[in-house]
């Protein structure tokens, strides 16, 4: 079973949903989830915010921390999983922003990557250094965030970091009238 496989077992199993927002990535994260069949039944789907104003726009991530640090932070990604999460109706959000290269960006190295994942506990977000050429960064970046999302995903059904008190989640609610998708 490959790991975008897992992840979404892991979702189904609990009834949970997930949106993707990406930046380096730039859909690969989707493509990687949608490869597998019966996606579709956790996947609510993804924003590709390349563009920096978008992650304001689109995601909600803070204007002022975009124009203080740049894209490429560890709480740039944690917003984003939370707008995404948020703006999608999902339960589980992830984020990826970073420098894939060829040149840096925002005074980071390329290789500077940071993923994030948001669900009903709270979002965590981790900072990955990277190495290799463009592509590798970006494969690279994909099984990273994808092994995080597992990681909380286990956490969460092991009942270590729900922090749900028997409230719905906000994608319940969208499941309920959309016939359980």
């Amino acid at each position: 079973m490959t790991r975008a496989a897992e992840a979404l077992r892991l979702l189904d199993g609990h009834g949970w949903t997930l949106a993707v927002a990406e930046s380096l990535t730039g859909g690969l994260v989707a493509a990687e989830l949608t490869g597998v069949p019966g996606a579709s039944r956790t996947f609510r789907g993804s924003v590709t915010a390349y563009a920096t104003p978008l992650k304001h726009r689109l995601l909600g991530v803070d204007a002022a921390l975009l124009a203080e640090r740049g894209a490429v932070d560890a709480e740039v990604a944690r917003q984003m999983a939370e707008g995404v999460r948020d703006r999608l109706g999902a339960d589980w959000g992830a984020a990826t922003t970073g420098v894939a290269g060829p040149d840096p960006q925002d005074g980071q190295p390329v290789g500077t990557v940071f993923v994030a994942v948001a669900g009903p506990g709270g979002a965590a977000a981790e900072a990955l250094a990277l190495t290799g050429d463009r592509a590798g960064i970006r494969r690279a970046t994909v099984a990273a965030v994808i092994e995080l999302l597992i990681v909380r995903l286990r956490s969460a059904a092991a009942g270590k970091s729900t922090g749900n008190s028997g409230k719905k989640s906000p994608g319940a609610k969208d499941r309920e009238e959309h016939g359980g998708k």
